[in-house]
């Protein structure tokens, strides 16, 4: 049953979502060269990579529990983690690639970051793949949150630090984040921006634990099938 008074954060991301896709079609934004109305995609592409990295965090500490009590709770939680973080990265590379189309002519174009992103995301695949290709659970739980690690790791230095290292990189950030900037992002676009990334997480988060739910139900009907046949 719905309870306003448990589910408050839950109204709060919706009414922030509904203001940014409205406020982030609508409301003014500066003329620059080449981006001009294709800037707005700020509010969304940024987002999406912020809840991604937010959740796919969440999902490493789950995993380091994991592995410090073998509590297979925090195993369905790495998981779910895992899966939202999935979907929100898909998310990403499918609105970079549209401002891409609109801002360098390509849907993709060689750039270190961009190959980065999808190697990265590619490192979380496999953990999927390897969680399928071990039966014993405990193993199973055991390898892929020493894996789930791993990958966050990977992801940091493929997004983060290799196109530093390379210099050759055009996506903006290079040298930071020009979104977080004091001086890169105009004050009319700050008051959708940060909502923007507040909402995406939210989102992000309860996706999250609808999945993770999910994940304690099957757990629950495996142990019962498993315990019915023993």
């Amino acid at each position: 049953m719905f309870n306003p008074g448990k589910s408050w954060w839950k109204l709060l991301g919706v009414a922030i979502l509904v203001y940014v896709i409205t406020a982030g079609l609508l409301f003014e934004v500066p003329d620059l060269p080449v981006l001009r109305q294709s800037i707005r995609n700020i509010y969304f592409h940024v987002g999406m990579w912020f809840a991604m990295i937010f959740i796919m965090f969440l999902g490493v500490v789950f995993s380091i529990r994991y592995l410090a009590t073998n509590n297979a709770a925090e195993d369905i939680r790495a998981l779910a983690a895992v899966r939202t973080g999935i979907v929100f990265g898909i998310l990403g590379l499918i609105t970079g690639m549209l401002w891409a189309r609109f801002t360098w002519g390509s849907f993709w174009v060689n750039d270190p970051k961009l190959n980065g992103a999808v190697v990265g995301l590619l490192a979380y695949l496999a953990y999927i793949v390897l969680r399928l290709s071990v039966e014993e659970r405990d193993k199973r739980a055991r390898l892929a949150a020493v894996y789930n690690v791993f990958a966050f790791v990977l992801y940091f230095l493929f997004i983060m630090i290799l196109p530093r290292a390379a210099s050759s990189s055009i996506h903006p950030g290079l040298d930071g984040n020009p979104a977080l900037a004091t001086g890169d992002l105009a004050p009319e676009m700050r008051i959708v921006f940060f909502p923007a990334m507040v909402g995406w997480m939210i989102l992000a988060y309860w996706i999250f634990r609808l999945l993770s739910r999910a994940g304690h139900l099957e757990g629950k009907i495996a142990e019962h099938i498993e315990n019915n046949y023993e």
